[in-house]
């Protein structure tokens, strides 16, 4: 899911342009990178809790040449889902595959879509996005059996 279609989805929920809704989902993001920035810790009830620590200093080996290299210090996100969250997740009866989306013009986040038909050619491919919250679009999606498609040497 992107973040154009969780605007379009909360827009319709709660009757708001997708514009302004769009601005406010905007603004959030940004709230919680500051408040990582300036205070390093962001807990969001029944949401999780992002956190920033500083990976150590390592070795690491070159793969392409074998040569160790030495990696400096580096800050990362954590994030550690909340209790609702984990139990909503662990309690999921339908959970879509998810594959890497091709279509990267749609939209500059990376994208994962619910892999529905990969027996399609490329030019007559469609979005088969399902809403993860939705079986029953779940379930639509991936009623067609698969087939394996041979590969034409060229």
């Amino acid at each position: 899911m992107t973040k154009k279609e969780i605007v379009r989805q909360i827009s319709e929920r709660i009757g708001l342009t997708q514009l302004k809704t769009k601005e406010i989902v905007q603004q959030t993001f940004d709230a919680i990178v500051e408040t990582l920035l300036e205070v390093g810790r962001i807990e969001l009830r029944n949401f999780g809790v992002f956190e920033v620590k500083q990976r150590k200093a390592r070795k690491a080996r070159n793969p392409r040449t074998g040569d160790k290299v030495d990696v400096p210090p580096k800050n990362v996100v954590t994030f550690k889902p909340g209790k609702e969250m984990e139990e909503r997740v662990r309690n999921l009866k339908h959970l879509p595959r998810l594959v890497e989306d091709d279509d990267e013009d749609e939209d500059e986040d990376n994208d994962l879509v619910a892999d529905a038909d990969l027996d399609e050619e490329p030019e007559q491919k469609q979005d088969h996005r399902v809403k993860q919250d939705s079986p029953t679009e779940l379930e639509k999606a991936t009623a067609r059996p698969r087939t394996t498609r041979s590969r034409k040497a060229n």
